[in-house]
């Protein structure tokens, strides 16, 4: 640790992702554990223009930066001063990004260690209000000369560094620098324990932002891998950097199964909608099949776009599976696709009334209809799936009622049950979907044999 030499950066930038924005100002203040050996900072010209809120924090304007280098130009010297040497910086992966990036495209690849001193004062110095610069330089007594440039947010991040390494009592900061260490890699306002405290085991997590929200919610076979997957390679863009900015805290929940950690996933993020979640918002159902009475009496079935306030027989992603479902009771029943209507019309909307002489009969037409209706039933059966506990003195349990997802639980693996349905009082109940079931099918098609569908039902498996 004697021979290691840091070096303490800080740079400005035109806006808050390292793809889309750029470099202003750049200071790095090498560091050989014991005092300041080298001090650089330099202007550069961003080649975009600097807006108006940037300026207002920085006081760095277009004017001040017209002549000065562009990055190209400090490419040199800014991978001199870096190499062979620890990159450390107040919130170290965003000065980090910004570096990498345009290092990189100025032709020159560079990598480091990374030492942040927000988590490093975190671990040396817990219990404060915040951890940004400005209020930890406060809180401790360090004084901060042109806040928001990077010359005096460098020089200030210089002094909480030797501090930080006097009072390192534990050598926190030698345990941070080991290759394997995650502290490298978590977002700067995670703290360590949440990371640790993640198991090896199915289960789903919970990113929540400052105000404690729930920003994102996946799934995970081995909760602790895929976490930190989160927080591992080198993205720049806007969307990656805003997620880990926005991270401030994990939570999470052991699911026996890989099955009951997805089935719970969806059922967060319905019921939550974090603003992260992107991929399963689009499971929801859009469509419905609908039947009602005309004033002629007879029934009609008709397919069309979800109404809050109608409830509907059965609900489709899109329209073409609901008209492929109608088109199949129509064919399989005999009802005339004079009663079908692909497209429920609008409330008050007149329906066109066929001649009633080349129709059946309104109670044998009705009946016909019933008895589909009634299909869609039959054809959704009311089964459980048992599978292996959290633990060797419970198993998991899955109960489905009449084709949909009732609920999911947890029930010790010494109590039997006479019937398959007695499993319903031991689940905690969700609202079904039709994405639910689809990941419930294809497990029943992959696993039969942890299906249960008829009684007496063994008491162990």
């Amino acid at each position: 640790m004697k021979a290691t030499q840091y070096a303490i950066t800080d740079i400005e930038t035109t806006g808050g992702n390292a793809s889309g924005s750029r470099i202003t100002e750049i200071a790095i203040i090498i560091h050989d554990g014991t005092k300041i050996i080298e001090r650089w900072e330099t202007l550069v010209n961003p080649e975009q223009e600097i807006p108006l809120p940037i300026f207002a924090l920085t006081g760095i304007n277009n004017d001040m930066v017209r002549h000065a280098p562009i990055f190209d130009d400090i490419a040199e010297k800014v991978m001199e001063l870096l190499s062979g040497r620890i990159f450390v910086a107040h919130n170290v992966n965003f000065d980090y990004s910004f570096i990498r990036h345009q290092l990189e495209q100025s032709g020159f690849k560079w990598t480091a260690k990374k030492l942040c001193t927000v988590r490093a004062a975190r671990k040396i110095k817990p219990g404060l209000a915040s951890y940004s610069l400005g209020n930890l330089c406060r809180a401790l007594g360090i004084n901060i000369e042109n806040r928001h440039r990077a010359g005096g947010d460098a020089d200030a991040t210089a002094i909480l560094f030797s501090r930080l390494l006097e009072w390192d009592t534990e050598a926190e900061i030698e345990k941070m620098l080991k290759k394997a260490s995650q502290d490298q890699r978590l977002p700067p306002n995670v703290p360590h324990e949440d990371f640790e405290q993640l198991p090896e085991k199915p289960g789903v997590y919970y990113f929540y932002n400052a105000e404690k929200k729930v920003v994102y919610v996946g799934k995970a076979v081995n909760l602790k891998k895929r976490v930190a997957s989160h927080f591992s390679g080198h993205k720049v863009t806007p969307q990656r950097q805003h997620f880990l900015r926005d991270i401030h805290s994990i939570s999470f929940e052991t699911c026996a199964t890989e099955l009951m950690a997805l089935l719970l996933e969806c059922t967060e993020i319905r019921k939550l909608w974090p603003i992260y979640n992107k991929a399963l918002k689009r499971f929801e159902g859009k469509y419905g099949l609908y039947e009602y009475e005309a004033r002629n009496g007879y029934r009609y079935l008709a397919v069309g776009k979800l109404h809050k306030q109608q409830s509907c027989i059965r609900m489709f992603y899109n329209e073409y599976d609901g008209i492929y479902l109608l088109l199949d009771l129509a064919a399989r029943f005999n009802i005339s696709h004079r009663f079908c209507i692909f497209g429920k019309p609008a409330e008050g909307e007149i329906i066109y009334q066929p001649n009633l002489a080349s129709l059946p009969s309104v109670e044998d037409h009705n009946q016909r209809v019933t008895e589909a209706i009634n299909s869609l039933s039959k054809d959704r059966p009311s089964f459980a799936i048992l599978d292996k506990g959290r633990h060797p003195d419970e198993r998991s349990c899955i109960w489905v009622e009449n084709g949909d997802f009732y609920g999911m639980g947890y029930v010790g693996s010494d109590v039997g049950f006479k019937q398959p349905s007695e499993i319903r009082e031991y689940v905690t109940q969700y609202k079904s979907n039709q994405y639910l079931m689809q990941l419930v099918n294809a497990f029943v098609k992959k696993y039969p044999g942890k299906v249960v569908t008829q009684s007496p039902l063994a008491a162990t498996f």
